[in-house]
């Protein structure tokens, strides 16, 4: 999966995440079912399946995993400090007229049109 694909889908995560706590602020009973979120879904898509050969020792093993995870992780926690550091540019500018689901709406069209550039 492209950094790109990854940012989006990290914007839909904070995206599905303030509307669940918008919904829980409102309703303290609202459900939330987080075995179908986005963040799952995501993780799900961005770590490899590691295959570790039966007969691999333990520090083997754990080498393989790191090996595959570690630029998933990279990755997965890049895209979250980008929209963190806009989203922090934005409270730190002032500016009360943009709402946060606004800025990640804008960043997902700019990231959509640079991604199909």
């Amino acid at each position: 999966m492209e950094q790109t694909e990854i940012i989006l889908r990290a914007i839909g995560v904070l995206t599905e995440t303030n509307a669940m706590v918008r919904r829980i602020a409102q309703d303290e009973n609202a459900e939330v079912d987080s075995a179908e979120t986005q963040l799952g879904a995501l993780v799900t898509e961005v770590f490899p399946r590691v295959e570790v050969p039966g007969d691999a020792g333990p520090a083997e093993a754990g080498q393989a995993v790191a090996d595959a995870y570690l630029p998933a992780t990279i990755s997965l926690v890049g895209a979250f400090a980008f929209l963190f550091s806009e989203l922090a540019d934005l409270h730190d500018s002032g500016r009360t007229d943009v709402k946060t689901a606004d800025l990640l709406q804008d960043l997902a069209l700019r990231m959509s049109r640079a991604d199909n550039s």
